[in-house]
């Protein structure tokens, strides 16, 4: 009987530690989807627009339809990498903010980014002027070249509502409010394919109405996150415009430059690969294949980018709460569900690869050509579920600039060397590219995953709490409001 009762009682202690582990599991996979889902929303929507333009043109013409593509793959995703990089260091310092109860921080720190992804952005804007010069400088094919001038142009506007919308996006998202950006994404997405529809279609307005209307339904989304900040749902973390915001911007430059060197070096690792398409024979198929790809990839990425923007902010507060447990634990989790989404990524792009190119060209000779790189573009799906986890973290504690060396080195001294032997020394072509894209892929994820396990999160929950400190306002100081 004795041996009964200590055998029972074990096995009871086992339920419970069992029943425990489920619990925590299913409490960190609330928090979790709170902020990945609404930023997956709004990611996917988000991109959606710049997919749906994309689709506009392809049916209008094939030379507009690769003018687009370079332009986008190329100078837009160059600018976007880095003001995109440049406002994660939003999301780290509000997101620490948040878990250490500074709240009043943090419209500071949101005002900060807008000074410097605002000048930043301006200094970018010379790009999209001489994109064409630009192109024939390097090479591209003459009528593609000429055909971006009018593209080119039209990205500006749309690059100047990042400096807003996505600096908006890290704010709301670190405070878990962010339902309201997935919302105001969806709208602009239903807005921008009736505007397509009606100046593309209808109109017979050409690029001038698809990308028009790409502009205006960006604003929108821009304008309703102005309204909801301003009009009092924030009002522990926005105390009103302060001179506080040109205080220690020196220390928000520098983490927003390390943030943007880490997202623009990956990003422009597809451009330069869009780029080294068009030196391929039978240019035009090759950019608008491998493109059409690449945003598909994208499109996968918007959804990856939710489980990034979530580990960054289970990481951050945790880290400002000053629990390591919490933070290991988070990790865990989501990379586990991140990598469950991969894999159903990974599965319908093999049985569906074919058929994804039919929403981008009319063209047989394109959409075999997207064929062919299917079970490539497949494990791209499935590693972006797991390397945008890992990025995610590093973000939430700070890491930008580790990070950006690592990126250069697996993407700039293995994958483009590789994707250029195998593409042009082996003659294999887009195949070869994407095959050197994937290997510098591969090497970046078993990187970041060997850095964050080696991670001494006790000693980044101290660095979390002196960086507060250090940064911290009283309340006070910040009630000086400006106009």
């Amino acid at each position: 009987m004795g041996n009964n009762g200590v055998e029972e009682r074990l096995l009871a202690l086992e339920e419970n530690n069992s029943s425990g582990l489920k619990s925590r599991i299913w409490r960190e996979s609330k928090l979790v989807w709170r902020t990945a889902f609404p930023t997956i929303l709004a990611r996917v929507t988000g991109y959606g627009l710049i997919v749906v333009t994309q689709s506009f043109l392809g049916h209008v013409n094939d030379v507009d339809l690769a003018a687009y593509a370079l332009v986008q793959s190329i100078f837009l995703r160059f600018v976007n990498g880095i003001l995109l990089g440049m406002s994660s260091a939003t999301e780290t310092l509000c997101g620490q903010a948040f878990g250490a109860g500074h709240n009043h921080m943090m419209g500071i720190y949101l005002q900060r980014s807008w000074i410097v992804d605002g000048v930043t952005a301006t200094i970018l804007v010379p790009i999209f002027v001489f994109a064409t010069p630009i192109l024939k400088l390097i090479g591209q094919d003459e009528e593609i070249a000429e055909a971006s001038e009018l593209i080119s142009l039209w990205w500006i506007p749309y690059v100047y509502s990042f400096v807003f919308g996505l600096t908006i996006q890290m704010f709301l998202q670190s405070q878990l409010k962010n339902m309201i950006i997935g919302w105001l994404s969806a709208i602009s997405l239903v807005l921008h394919l009736f505007l397509s529809w009606l100046f593309v279609i209808k109109l017979g307005l050409g690029v001038d109405g698809a990308m028009g209307s790409l502009n205006i339904s960006a604003w929108f989304m821009v304008i309703g996150e102005f309204v909801y900040i301003f009009g009092g749902w924030c009002q522990d973390s926005w105390k009103g415009f302060s001179k506080a915001a040109f205080a220690d911007i020196l220390p928000v430059v520098k983490l927003s430059l390390s943030s943007g060197v880490m997202l623009c070096l990956e990003l422009w690792y597809n451009s330069i690969l869009v780029l080294l398409a068009g030196y391929l024979k039978d240019a035009t198929v090759a950019i608008s294949a491998f493109s059409i790809c690449l945003n598909v990839s994208a499109l996968q990425f918007m959804v990856c980018l939710g489980f990034l923007a979530a580990s960054c902010v289970r990481v951050s507060n945790e880290l400002g709460r000053g629990n390591a447990e919490a933070v290991k634990f988070s990790i865990k989790v989501i990379t586990a569900t991140s990598t469950i989404l991969g894999v159903i990524f990974f599965v319908l792009c093999l049985a569906f690869g074919r058929q994804l190119s039919y929403l981008f060209t009319s063209s047989e000779e394109v959409a075999e050509s997207v064929s062919n790189l299917s079970v490539f573009l497949a494990f791209s799906l499935l590693l972006n579920s797991i390397q945008t986890v890992l990025t995610g973290v590093t973000i939430g504690a700070g890491f930008q600039g580790v990070v950006a060396y690592i990126n250069l080195g697996s993407y700039y001294v293995i994958g483009i060397p590789v994707g250029c032997l195998l593409g042009y020394v082996a003659d294999l072509g887009i195949k070869g590219l994407w095959i050197g894209l994937l290997s510098g892929v591969v090497i970046q994820t078993l990187i970041l995953a060997y850095f964050v396990w080696r991670t001494d999160w006790d000693e980044q929950v101290d660095k979390a709490s002196k960086r507060m400190k250090q940064w911290l306002l009283k309340p006070a100081e910040d009630s000086e409001n400006g106009d």
